[in-house]
């Protein structure tokens, strides 16, 4: 009977021993800091201050999802990047009739694309290396001014990018 209770503990430190291992996050034990350069703003019409605010948003996901530590000077692993596109279009076209009988069509929504271009590297692994572009949106109501809503789609929008790109970093998506 005494045998069964120390099988457990060994099993669950045999599993942990490999990687790092939580949630499907995959992180080899060598694998201890990370760094994430200022993305650039390469979209003209987006907010001037965009790039530093995506750099942090990525850096404070992989500092609470994970065990590793913020290095600027010997990173094991590096983000760097560029919002590519930042850009308003009409979805969900709607016909209004007026009381005169005449019709008009319009939009009752409007989208926020925000693209993404990702570079990641591996310093211990020169095969762990990738550049892959995320893009996500979040829909407003046509009646809403942009400047009103903006920094909160930007929000949303950014914490389903930086997901997407912790994803693919860390769970070998």
């Amino acid at each position: 009977m005494a045998c069964k209770y120390w099988i457990l503990p060994l099993f669950i430190s045999l599993c942990f021993s490999a990687c790092y291992s939580f949630k499907g996050i995959s992180i080899a034990p060598t694998i201890s800091t990370f760094y994430v350069d200022q993305f650039q703003n390469g979209a003209g019409n987006a907010p001037p201050d965009i790039g530093q605010r995506f750099s942090e948003e990525l850096k404070d996901i992989i500092l609470r999802s994970s065990r590793l530590n913020y290095d600027e000077s010997a990173p094991d692993i590096e983000f760097s990047g560029t919002i590519t596109s930042f850009n308003v279009q009409s979805v969900a076209p709607e016909r209004r009739d007026d009381s005169s009988g005449a019709t008009d069509f319009g939009s009752s929504l409007n989208r926020l694309n925000i693209s993404i271009s990702v570079e990641y590297v591996n310093n211990q692994d020169a095969e762990d290396i990738w550049t892959q572009s995320f893009s996500f949106f979040q829909d407003f109501d046509n009646t809403q001014n942009l400047t009103d809503v903006q920094d909160d789609l930007i929000e949303e929008i950014f914490d389903q990018l930086t997901n997407d790109i912790f994803t693919r970093a860390f769970t070998n998506w």
